[in-house]
């Protein structure tokens, strides 16, 4: 394993953003829990929400006064295979799980469960590449560590196999969280917690970036920044449906000829078949002059994104299984005009009609799509709502009182099988 340097944050630049109450319950939190000790565990540094949350969250813990560490598993390329078939899995794909593939991630695993020597109060485990590391834990104070698995994926109707595999790790926990109750499957004893995933207003991602400067970015890669464009920013993923956003260009490309779409995604280094959908994404898009695919091998990175979520003219994520869509969260803080797909944890944050729009279909797409065109002002008013929607319900201190809550209540004892 290895460590991520995650710099420096401090809860005070926060509380002119976020509500005063919930900065207060913060603080009272904070002071029961201080100088207790955190460790995050994950498979990346990069390339997924995940990180993003952890880059935010774990220096605030510590500002917060219980150190905290991340640290990232290590294990060959092949391992990457593997639990991204669990993902899919997870999420209800049948998945062939031979016993050498079972070998390697346990032996992945126990080496990386051999790399926790040093004491923690609470360890939070995410996601299902590290997962069985608690079954082969031999630190002296594991009896008064409290583990915590955190699934931020939809595990509602998993390929029954897999689940079975892995159920006896998860119930090895003292606590899991979930982003939804919904996401639970059958056969849990371990107590589980409802938590949704936040993004940090003032990382580069999601800062304010003025319209100029927005404008100058996005420029840069060859948009004409005085035609609209339709974007979405996801993984090259069958889940996050991209060749469905195409259709979706198309259809509203037929009304509005000047219309142009990008796909900015990124490639990580826990997600092998991402190389494969986007050459499947290249051949579907038919080398359309006014279609971009770009990633972070394109440079395109935090601040980026930021200036092509606050350019777009409509930003949608048009998902068919979605964990909670941090995509989403993001458009919306940016007051753009956001259309997400009616599943998993969307939901929790469009509103449909209100803040933005929940669709079933390219064709539903494609005509809320044309509605945001036709009447620029009313859905600016409604990208509005949406952001102080994501004020109070999905910026990084939520997540942090949210923890808080749950690393105190474990410690109580309020919280038990």
């Amino acid at each position: 394993m290895h460590e991520v340097n995650v710099g420096h944050k401090a809860l005070a630049d926060y509380r002119s953003i976020v509500p005063r109450e919930l900065m207060a319950e913060i603080d009272e939190l904070s002071a029961e829990l201080r100088g207790k000790r955190v460790l995050h565990v994950n498979a990346t540094a990069f390339g997924g929400g995940v990180a993003e949350i952890l880059y935010a969250l774990v220096p605030l813990i510590s500002d917060a006064g219980l150190p905290a560490e991340w640290q990232v598993i290590t294990a060959p390329p092949e391992f990457y295979n593997v639990t991204k078939s669990f993902h899919n899995g997870l999420q209800g794909h049948a998945v062939d799980f031979p016993a050498e593939a079972r070998e390697l991630y346990e032996s992945v695993c126990r080496a990386n469960a051999a790399d926790l020597t040093r004491a923690y109060d609470f360890v939070m485990v995410h996601d299902p590449q590290p997962l069985a590391m608690r079954d082969y834990v031999t630190m002296s104070q594991d009896r008064s560590t409290r583990w915590i698995w955190r699934c931020h994926i939809d595990t509602s109707t998993p390929d029954q196999g897999l689940y079975d595999y892995l159920l006896p790790s998860i119930n090895g926990y003292d606590a899991a969280v979930y982003t939804l109750r919904d996401y639970v499957p059958q056969g849990l004893t371990v107590p589980v917690r409802e938590i949704a995933p936040t993004i940090d207003p003032l990382a580069p991602k999601n800062m304010k970036l003025s319209a100029e400067d927005a404008t100058y970015i996005v420029r840069q890669f060859g948009i004409d920044v005085e035609r609209p464009l339709l974007l979405q920013v996801s993984r090259f993923d069958p889940w996050k449906d991209p060749l469905g956003v195409v259709d979706v260009y198309r259809a509203v490309k037929a009304n509005y000829p000047a219309m142009q779409l990008a796909l900015v995604g990124s490639m990580a280094s826990d997600d092998p078949e991402g190389w494969e959908y986007l050459e499947k994404v290249i051949e579907y898009v038919a080398a359309d002059p006014d279609v971009f695919l770009l990633s972070n091998l394109d440079n395109v990175g935090s601040v980026e994104i930021n200036a092509f979520q606050s350019h777009a003219d409509v930003i949608v994520q048009k998902s068919t299984r979605e964990g909670f869509g941090l995509t989403v969260t993001e458009g919306l803080w940016k007051a753009r005009p956001t259309i997400g797909g009616d599943v998993g944890g969307i939901p929790l944050q469009i509103e449909d009609g209100v803040t933005g729009y929940l669709v079933k279909s390219a064709a539903q797409c494609a005509e809320r799509c044309l509605q945001v065109l036709a009447k620029p002002e009313k859905h600016r008013r409604m990208a509005l709502l949406g952001k102080e929607h994501v004020r109070r319900e999905f910026l990084t201190p939520r997540l942090l009182r949210d923890d808080l809550r749950l690393f105190s209540d474990l410690q109580a004892g309020k919280i038990g099988r």
